[in-house]
């Protein structure tokens, strides 16, 4: 039994820190040029678009009532609804108090703005992998091994991918090595939920906890994205570049969202 533990200790951490993978591709500065910044980032949105549909995707089934496929339960619907409004109105709350400490100094290479939606994203990704641990912890508790390891290698890859939506608002411009502690404490803020998730889904994993972090997670995703669009259709200095712009956008937008639908199918 103690073997076992250490098994699932070692896969949940595992799945946790994969989420690191990723911080060398996307801080190589030198290797980026204007182009591969404006994919990278519609990319980000792509992804977190997918991740939007693939969390409703799971919250669905758990949502639909007991008698019929056709009908939700209305106190679970309850449960979603306000876990989706609390994530949402809590980041729209906090986003818009004035707060002096927030404020970038003169001259620093990121505005504190852009680490502020990298700690959202983060935040809204470390809800997300929470019920993804809470359901990888169910799996092994109820002794479904085949399902343990689709459920493993599944959330192994698609935490890879999850560095991305993190770092798009920094891309390109973090290189001072004081920013790396920062840069790692919101991977942390990502990944490490899937620890936590994991061992309160190895002793319990009641259906309204999953839809409750699932809805937290889908709500902060939600108030994320439409900034992230904003700022990658921004205009620019003609109206060609503006046009040429938009085309990258729109096909970083779907390489994203197609790269995270093959992951999650692998």
């Amino acid at each position: 039994m103690e073997g076992s533990f250490f098994l699932f200790t070692a896969l949940v951490v595992a799945m946790a820190l994969a989420i690191f993978l990723s911080l060398p591709v996307v801080l190589n500065r030198r290797a980026m040029g204007g182009r591969t910044l404006v994919l990278l980032n519609a990319g980000a949105i792509g992804i977190l678009a997918f991740l939007l549909a693939d969390i409703f995707s799971d919250v669905a089934p758990l949502l639909a009532s007991a008698s019929t496929a056709y009908l939700t339960d209305p106190a679970l619907d309850l449960v979603f609804l306000g876990g989706l409004a609390l994530a949402f109105g809590l980041l729209m709350f906090a986003e818009g108090r004035p707060n002096d400490r927030l404020r970038a100094p003169a001259g620093t290479e990121v505005s504190e703005s852009a680490w502020r939606l990298s700690f959202i994203i983060a935040l809204g990704i470390g809800f997300q992998n929470l019920t993804e641990g809470l359901v990888f912890g169910a799996s092994w508790a109820a002794g479904q091994v085949g399902l343990v390891g689709v459920v493993f290698v599944g959330f192994f890859l698609q935490n890879i991918t999850e560095g991305f939506p993190i770092v798009s608002p920094l891309l390109g411009r973090v290189e001072a090595p004081a920013r790396w502690r920062r840069l790692t404490g919101l991977f942390l803020i990502g990944g490490i939920p899937t620890i936590l998730g994991g061992f309160i889904g190895f002793r319990f994993s009641p259906v309204p906890l999953l839809i409750f972090f699932d809805a937290l997670a889908m709500g902060a995703i939600l108030y994320v994205l439409l900034p992230m669009l904003r700022g990658a259709l921004r205009s620019q200095a003609t109206p060609e570049a503006t046009r040429y712009r938009a085309r990258l956008v729109y096909w970083g937008i779907l390489v994203g969202f197609l790269v995270g639908f093959l992951v999650n199918a692998l």
